[in-house]
């Protein structure tokens, strides 16, 4: 079955006024506001589908991933289109802070810190690349390539890459 981007859009898209989504940054980031950017062309163009507002004014920009099953991990994104070889989230640049990763049916969101993620990226993609399950989604001409790495895993090194050694 070959996926659709413009109905993964669609879906993304429809679930972008989830109610969660308030409940989320709200938890997260105590007493701050929200802004959908699905409409800014510009922010939507970096990634960013969701400012933070803080109470000091720092915004927090955040994209939003869903997923409509759990598998018990995290599907990390590695190349978003193989025809071109163009790297998925997990390892191209990116403009946003944060991807918030959620499952619906687990009501569970993971914030995962962009620069930490993908310091664990390079860390690790190896390992990971030849240990867990790797899924190629089909498109119209072109596939996705992602790697389900389990939660506790990704945040276990997550947590290495917020550890910098230093006068080694």
């Amino acid at each position: 079955m070959k996926n659709d981007f413009h109905k993964d859009l669609e879906f993304s898209h429809s679930a972008e006024d989830f109610p969660f989504w308030d409940e989320i940054y709200l938890n997260a980031f105590p007493g701050c506001k929200t802004k959908n950017n699905r409409d800014d062309g510009q922010l939507q163009r970096h990634g960013i589908d969701r400012t933070v507002i803080m109470d000091s004014g720092k915004a927090i920009y955040v994209d939003e991933k869903i997923r409509r099953k759990d598998y018990g991990d995290i599907l990390l994104e590695y190349v978003s289109n193989d025809k071109y070889n163009t790297p998925g989230w997990a390892c191209k640049p990116l403009f946003c802070d944060y991807i918030a990763y959620a499952i619906a049916p687990k009501n569970m969101c993971y914030l995962l810190p962009v620069p930490q993620l993908q310091k664990a990226w390079i860390e690790n993609s190896k390992k990971w690349l030849s240990t867990f399950k790797l899924i190629s989604a089909p498109n119209k001409n072109y596939n996705t390539l992602s790697v389900g790495v389990p939660i506790k895993e990704v945040f276990m090194a997550i947590g290495q890459a917020l550890r910098i050694s230093f006068g080694v």
